[in-house]
């Protein structure tokens, strides 16, 4: 038996028992197990907290250097577009005046077409810096995806004429603002059909893939939401790590005649919705080359059975340029 030490003066000494030990024993145990639990918990959480401070840094960083180029770029946008605009002009009237001289008239249809691309870069800078107003409503995910193809195919992209698209939409509805996630989706289906169209050698066996899908999104340490995904995938020859890394910059571009503003502005209006992009390889999950891009938006929210959509009030909010490049 033990005695316990330091008793009072003529207090009786207690002896503990070796029960009473082993149970003492036990308590100090399990009391150690738990503040070691605690602790590596605690840690656990200021490692997690120190990486999204980081991250959210990073995207502050981020937005500040897009904000201040964003500016720069609209405010030459507005310089060009004008003297454009009179080049564009000139041109229609000297080929009217040269109608009975074609080699001249040639020349001419060079120039116009030379401005009319130059009037599209201004116009994706100017969509790119510029402040958007979303205006969100329920619109089902297929008359989305229908308008985007017929857009595509309207412009005359490379590919969109030829190359087949499969289509697997199921009756769900988006949350968002119509016209600007159609250019978002718009963009993506336009890149793929181009990175298809631009293989060497060129393949007839190309294939474009959209489907769409709904799911659960963590939103925070214990929320998650309920958001619909567009996937688009392509049998072109994939995205490059590296390019990965960057492919969202704004004039950041792999091919010759693009203005690098495309995927950028994706980005901008994905943000903006609150939503998410993916991009992978095809090679990551299967044998067979192409690019995947997923974009996923809030889904609408449900409504009594009969509701009119039109009875739907819309959600406005408005996004800054500077305030819609934080990372995706």
């Amino acid at each position: 038996m033990l005695e316990i030490p330091n008793q009072p003066r003529g207090a009786e000494s207690k002896a503990i028992t070796p029960g009473e030990l082993a149970e003492l024993m036990a308590a100090f145990n399990q009391v150690t197990s738990r503040l070691e639990a605690t602790h590596d918990q605690l840690r656990g959480e200021v490692a997690r907290l120190t990486g999204e401070l980081k991250s959210a840094s990073e995207q502050l960083e981020r937005a500040r250097r897009l904000s201040a180029l964003g500016e720069m770029a609209a405010g030459i946008a507005h310089e060009v577009r004008n003297p454009l605009g009179s080049i564009r002009l000139y041109a229609r009237l000297l080929d009217q005046d040269l109608s009975d001289r074609p080699n001249e008239r040639a020349t001419v249809g060079k120039i116009a077409a030379a401005a009319k691309h130059l009037d599209g870069i201004v116009g994706d800078v100017l969509t790119f810096s510029r402040e958007f107003r979303i205006r969100r409503e329920p619109v089902e995910a297929s008359a989305i995806v229908e308008r985007a193809l017929e857009c595509c195919r309207h412009d005359g992209v490379p590919g969109a004429s030829v190359i087949p698209v499969h289509v697997d939409v199921p009756d769900v509805e988006l949350f968002v603002d119509t016209s600007l996630f159609i250019q978002a989706l718009v963009n993506v289906i336009r890149n793929a059909f181009e990175a298809m169209a631009e293989c060497k050698p060129p393949s007839s066996g190309h294939l474009l893939n959209i489907s769409c899908e709904r799911r659960m999104v963590a939103a925070g340490k214990s929320r998650r939401r309920r958001m619909v995904s567009i996937r688009v995938s392509d049998t072109g020859p994939g995205v490059p790590q590296d390019v990965r890394a960057r492919m969202f910059n704004p004039f950041f571009t792999t091919r010759s005649a693009g203005t690098g503003l495309g995927l950028a502005i994706v980005h901008r209006i994905i943000d903006a919705h609150e939503g998410r992009i993916v991009v992978e390889n095809r090679q990551d999950s299967d044998s067979t080359n192409g690019a995947i891009f997923v974009l996923m938006v809030p889904c609408a929210p449900p409504r009594p059975d009969g509701a009119a959509r039109h009875s739907e009030r819309a959600s406005v909010v408005v996004v800054p340029a500077k305030a819609g490049e934080l990372a995706r």
